[in-house]
């Protein structure tokens, strides 16, 4: 009888650490991490590798290592249907077939980290770490910490790529390099936003290699050499794309033989960016891929266009490597008749007029919609559109018990709404 389905290849088990699961885990970008299979259907831990608990509390956000994300599964060699790896030029082709939480671990979290760990996009407005839990029933996502709220997700991974060649790998070192060194002095994101590092060049602190084993000379050399995996880059990385999810299509450059193709980090659900950089509603996952049936040259459950880099990928550039991969959303996404949109515009807290700061436009949009919601309950049954009388005072739900929080510890200047409710 014909076998139908994907084949599970890089299994999890949630109860064991990241350091032993089998085919081992890894969280740095390198080619020299060997892969642990070749077809797949994959499953990964959250980003943090488990270390983000149910508790209740928000001390393990406040104290997370930012130095162990993000937990990938893979790399997965990719071959076509004659058994021929994937080659430095090649496109492979991926479709998304379904994807969402391991059984028996149907939770995620949403946080903000610490001001002085991690911070975050909004830090200047909120330095404390704070974490919420989420539970699953199907599509919807419910939370004991933000009571009256019930929603659907859009599950997407947040990070996959394909292997680096040396070439292009220290390619990135180099010019992270330079923007550890002299970017503070050249680049800002925009001046109402807290200073962050501007760069993570490679360090062996936190540093997980799939099957190379730690503390080896070999260990050594790659971990000072390999990529962290918060960036996106020409590889893909880290994308957040809220819509990648079921019958999405990514078409990723191949660098090395074999593409070496990786994944991680999956989010239950996520707006258009991860405001607090942990954002989403982080969550352990499977992903199931396969092939797409319209390219000729198929191998179960991937597409490699042989020479699809130069064909379909411009350098954005001064070399053949400075590429992109390119996404193809899926029709999935939860149908809302109705929603409030906030603005914002290019001028920060004190007044001060920026010229097309999108950064700082964008800001103050979040922290609109943000400011508007203080305002309300979180009762179905209120209507919290503007009306031509004052904010309603009608029916509020108590909210009991509220987002779990630390405190916060440091000195850096709190930035404050000028006119806001809280």
């Amino acid at each position: 009888m014909a076998k139908y389905g994907p084949g599970l290849v890089v299994p999890i088990d949630v109860k064991k650490k990241v350091w032993e699961q089998q085919p081992p885990l890894h969280n740095r970008w390198h080619p020299d991490i060997p892969p642990v299979a070749e077809v797949f259907r994959v499953e990964m831990m959250d980003f943090s590798g488990g270390r983000i608990t149910q508790d209740d509390t928000a001390e393990d956000i406040k104290h997370a290592d930012p130095s162990i994300v993000h937990y990938l599964s893979g790399p997965i060699r990719v071959v076509d249907e004659d058994g021929i790896p994937a080659k430095p030029g090649d496109l492979m082709a991926i479709e998304i077939l379904n994807l969402g939480p391991l059984p028996g671990d149907e939770w995620g979290f949403t946080a903000s980290f610490d001001r002085e760990n991690g911070g975050g996009f909004l830090t200047d407005h909120f330095p404390c770490a704070t974490k919420a839990i989420w539970y699953f029933e199907g599509i919807y996502a419910y939370s004991p910490h933000i009571p009256g709220v019930r929603f659907p997700g859009l599950t997407h991974p947040g990070v996959i790529g394909t292997a680096p060649s040396m070439e292009l790998l220290n390619k990135w070192n180099e010019r992270e390099r330079e923007v550890e060194e002299n970017g503070l002095q050249t680049l800002k994101l925009c001046e109402v936003v807290h200073s962050r590092p501007l760069a993570n060049l490679p360090k062996t602190k936190g540093c997980l290699l799939g099957k190379i084993e730690g503390s080896t000379p070999e260990w050594e050399k790659i971990a000072m050499e390999a990529a962290r995996t918060i960036p996106g880059r020409e590889n893909g990385g880290n994308r957040d794309i809220k819509n990648l999810s079921r019958d999405s299509k990514i078409y990723l450059p191949v660098f090395v033989d074999g593409a070496n193709f990786s994944t991680g980090d999956m989010h239950f659900s996520q707006g258009d960016g991860e405001i607090s950089f942990c954002g989403a509603i982080e969550m352990s996952g499977s992903l199931e891929l396969k092939y797409i049936p319209y390219l000729i040259l198929t191998f179960l459950c991937v597409k490699l266009i042989r020479g699809g880099m130069k064909e379909y990928l411009t350098p954005m550039g001064p070399t053949p490597l400075h590429v992109n991969p390119i996404f193809e959303i899926g029709p999935v996404e939860p149908r809302f008749s109705e929603w409030l949109v906030s603005e914002g515009i290019s001028v920060d807290e004190s007044g001060r007029q920026h010229f097309l700061d999108a950064t700082v436009a964008y800001k103050r949009a979040v922290l609109n919609a943000i400011d508007n919601l203080s305002k309300f309950g979180y009762s179905k049954e209120q209507d919290i559109c503007p009306k031509s009388s004052k904010v309603p005072v009608g029916p509020r739900l108590v909210r009991k018990p509220d987002v779990l929080k630390c405190t916060y510890d440091g000195n850096l200047p709190v930035t404050r709404n000028p006119s806001a409710s809280t």
